[in-house]
């Protein structure tokens, strides 16, 4: 099976993530952020995949830290879990409407990380998450797996669903692009990802 479990410790955040790329299931997830745990427990669902995390961050601060780092030991599992990429889809996309919201979303698995993030969000917050913080999740998930992603916010204005459908399109793409397909090869030219 692929699977992992990472831990994380820096003076700003404790960091333990089990990540099982071939089972789904329903795990807990307590970032201290009650917005980034609804949101990564709806991107582990729409993967299909079985995920916890545990986060004890410095959010007497801000939730700065906490969401990226989460989203660097995040990005580490993925890769790690994936190993040599042998035998994986490579690619996935999905496009998902969020009642007026529409994300489009592409992930590579191709070992060359690389994020474009297209999306403004009319609320500084929703929850206890800053708005910001979304993209720099994003970006360090995109970092630390050595992927390809581009999220492409078309239209929307409530910033819930905008960021709740990132998240669910992140989550089906990364399904997809994991996905096994018997073949047992490494899914590129150069013989390596």
């Amino acid at each position: 099976m692929r699977e992992t479990v990472l831990e994380r410790t820096t003076k700003e955040t404790a960091i333990r993530i089990g990540l099982n790329l071939d089972q789904s299931g329903e795990g807990k997830i307590t970032t201290g952020l009650g917005f980034l745990d609804h949101m990564l427990t709806l991107f582990a669902f729409r993967a299909g995949v079985a995920l916890d995390v545990s986060c004890q961050g410095d959010l007497h601060i801000d939730g700065h830290h906490t969401a990226e780092d989460v989203g660097i030991t995040l990005g580490q599992a993925i890769a790690k879990a994936l190993g040599d990429k042998r035998g994986i889809a490579r690619y996935g996309t999905a496009s998902i409407p969020m009642d007026e919201a529409l994300v489009h979303c592409v992930v590579d698995i191709s070992g060359r990380p690389f994020l474009v993030f297209n999306a403004e969000f009319p609320n500084e917050r929703v929850g206890d998450l800053e708005t910001e913080l979304v993209e720099e999740f994003f970006r360090a998930v995109t970092l630390h797996a050595g992927i390809t992603l581009h999220i492409n916010l078309a239209y929307g204005h409530n910033t819930h669903h905008m960021i709740e459908a990132m998240f669910k399109a992140f989550g089906l793409a990364l399904g997809q692009a994991v996905r096994q397909t018997g073949s047992g090869v490494i899914p590129s030219t150069k013989g390596v990802l």
